[in-house]
């Protein structure tokens, strides 16, 4: 059997399970923020906004590691709905510096009893020990993203 008709083998990939994984979790938190109307993704970023008085977006995209895109664009949405404000930094003209408004602290305390919960319920479905243990290992992941080889045969390989 060529390489090409054999079975990918998907369950033993690492980036599989974690992404199925990832999705499974992201829709737990999000059923319990949706009686504020935020995801996930929405709720850390109000969280992480009220750790600080304001951070530029390049900033706030490295904390919670997404792209700077992406996390310009839910900001946009934040910004729209009324629970951050952007203005220029007074040190940096290029730089857009975030702050949760009024609305949003509002927000984010409203949710985060939610989240709380979300979090108690985590750690009683799977258990508190192997959640720290969960936490720790995707934390200590090593990866060089950007760097590894590429396959052989791919336009970017050697040969």
């Amino acid at each position: 059997m060529s390489p090409l008709n054999q079975s990918l083998g998907i369950d033993q990939c690492a980036c599989f399970a974690t992404r199925k994984a990832a999705r499974r979790i992201t829709r737990f938190y999000d059923s319990h923020l949706e009686p504020v109307g935020l995801r996930i993704t929405q709720f850390l970023t109000l969280a992480a906004l009220s750790e600080v008085e304001c951070v530029a977006v390049n900033a706030l995209a490295e904390r919670l590691d997404i792209e700077r895109t992406a996390m310009g664009k839910m900001v946009g949405f934040l910004e729209r709905d009324g629970f951050v404000a952007i203005e220029a930094s007074p040190t940096d003209g290029r730089s857009r510096l975030i702050r949760l408004t009024e609305a949003g602290h509002h927000l984010h305390e409203k949710a985060a009893p939610l989240w709380q919960e979300a979090q108690k319920q985590f750690e009683e479905l799977n258990g508190a020990n192997s959640t720290s243990e969960m936490r720790q290992r995707l934390s200590d992941m090593k990866l060089d993203v950007g760097k590894s080889t590429p396959p052989v045969g791919t336009k970017h390989s050697a040969n």
